[in-house]
């Protein structure tokens, strides 16, 4: 039987990073399923999901703790197998507008108002093109309740894209957008 291991890691940024923990990996018999990994204010942060036979779990978890040795910090967790919760549907989300400290916690609200859980968010700030002003971008992958209805909670978020002076589209799939 196979078993997910999930790893949290953060460190001083510097090549070779991916390098060693692809190699943990693999010599541990594991698959590199997927991660989000990221350079952050000179720190490199990730996340990755492996797949590893449960016999050899331990002696993997063994092995990438080596690691911490060479400055990176790790927290690993066995997790369950990925799938979508029965009743409900995956929805995207996009914002842009310019960047202001609370976006993220007024959009979350408002999501978990709703029950709407966050499988995925991905944020940056930026430049925009003319003004050089900070622009503040979000995607999310959202799953929703087939219970939830998604005009009102387009409209929820829709009154507080007017106040927060962002656009937002909530994509909910069945538009063929």
């Amino acid at each position: 039987m196979k078993t997910s291991l999930v790893l949290t890691l953060i460190g001083r940024d510097r090549p070779g990073l991916v390098s060693a923990v692809a190699a943990c990996a693999t010599a541990g018999g594991a698959n590199w399923l997927e991660s989000r990994l990221a350079q952050l204010a000179g720190q490199f942060a990730g996340v990755v999901r492996l797949e590893v036979d449960e016999g050899d779990a331990d002696r993997l978890e063994a092995s990438l703790r080596e690691l911490e040795t060479e400055g990176l910090h790790l927290t690993i967790e066995r997790g369950a197998a990925p799938g979508l919760t029965a009743g409900r549907r995956m929805t995207r989300l996009e914002l842009v507008g310019h960047d202001r400290p609370g976006i993220v916690r007024d959009i979350s609200m408002v999501l978990a108002r709703h029950g709407v859980s966050i499988e995925e968010l991905e944020t940056a700030c930026e430049s925009a093109p003319m003004s050089s002003e900070q622009l503040f971008r979000a995607k999310a992958v959202l799953e929703v309740s087939s219970s939830v209805s998604l005009e009102a909670l387009r409209h929820d978020l829709e009154a507080l894209a007017n106040e927060l002076m962002v656009d937002l589209n909530l994509d909910d799939g069945d538009r063929g957008r």
